[in-house]
């Protein structure tokens, strides 16, 4: 009995020593990869960023940051036109708040045509060069005019819309026309219904206009003013035209002279006295009586069943030498 105590005391004394050995077994074990990471923690660790006071950031922080960039700021390697507001301005520079990472520098020389420009105006721009010598963004409103006016342009082409244009020289063949920033030409023949012999009287001039072709190729844009005119003038036409009658004295405007007559506008619709109907006596040529742009009381003579062609006369509203006046006016009233 005595050896089975001695016995039983020991295997209670062993029991917590043989588990304290096997729970110490795997302590070992993972002794040797606490080790390893400590060495990969020690070699991987950003010294300088502890030195700095750097907080390691998390992905999720970081993908929240880059969101809030996103959201509130403006990509400058897009090319699309941006809204920008001027913030200050020197005497040669405006500076610009696209809400970018920093404010933008646009030459005075491109708002030239807006000297009224000042701080809190809203422009449209476009990023002319992310940094340029001195790290500065660069922008261009003229630029942004141009992409803009394009839309505009091509919109007004294809409703019909009618646009205003400043008309800024002559050129070889009719004038150039400033239209949102964009110069368009304006044929000599679309100026006006009637010959232009003075183009400079259009110089420096705001006018209405109809585009009236657009060369996407080369960029090219047509405008017509005359194109407004005929439209009012052709609404004119028809009320004057359901008018006429023989024998009815009306006032016109010499528009053409030619060496058998003059052309006179009606105020939409054009007649003819021929060379003949002029004067009573002989007449070599139009220009010893009348000049462009004369105005002048004529009388109906006669005109076509369309009244598409209508002749005037001139000399019948005077007495022809050796005819009583009395009888002359009684065969104008007829």
């Amino acid at each position: 009995m005595e050896y089975k105590y001695l016995s039983a005391m020991a295997e209670e004394n062993n029991t917590p020593q043989e588990a304290n050995n096997e729970q110490a077994a795997p302590q070992e074990a993972q002794a040797q990869p606490t080790a390893n990471n400590a060495e990969d923690f020690l070699s991987n660790f950003n010294w300088h960023n502890y030195e700095e006071g750097i907080d390691v950031i998390e992905d999720a922080q970081l993908l929240e940051f880059e969101t809030l960039v996103k959201e509130n700021f403006v990509d400058t390697a897009d090319e699309d036109v941006i809204d920008g507001t001027v913030v200050f301005m020197t005497e040669r520079e405006a500076i610009i708040d696209i809400n970018a990472k920093s404010e933008g520098v646009i030459s005075l020389n491109e708002f030239r045509y807006n000297p009224d420009l000042k701080v809190g105006d809203k422009v449209e721009v476009i990023v002319d060069a992310r940094e340029d010598r001195t790290g500065q963004l660069i922008l261009s409103h003229r630029k942004a005019r141009v992409i803009k006016a394009w839309d505009r342009v091509n919109n007004a082409h294809d409703t019909g819309e009618i646009v205003n244009g400043f008309v800024k020289c002559r050129t070889k063949g009719g004038m150039i026309v400033d239209v949102f920033g964009i110069e368009a030409f304006l044929p000599g023949s679309q100026i006006d219904v009637k010959p232009i012999r003075d183009y400079d009287q259009y110089v420096n001039k705001t006018m209405e206009f109809k585009v009236v072709k657009i060369n996407q190729e080369f960029k090219n844009v047509v405008v017509s003013h005359k194109a407004l005119i005929e439209a009012d003038i052709e609404e004119q036409k028809k009320e004057i035209i359901g008018q006429l009658e023989k024998g009815q004295v009306l006032e016109g405007t010499v528009k053409n002279i030619t060496s058998y007559g003059v052309f006179i506008d009606l105020g939409g619709v054009d007649g003819l006295i021929h060379i003949t109907d002029l004067s009573w006596s002989r007449v070599n040529h139009p220009n010893e009586i009348l000049e462009l742009d004369q105005k002048l009381n004529v009388v109906i003579l006669d005109f076509d069943d369309n009244k598409s062609r209508i002749q005037l006369g001139l000399k019948q509203l005077s007495a022809h030498p050796g005819i009583n006046w009395e009888i002359q006016s009684k065969k104008v009233k007829k």
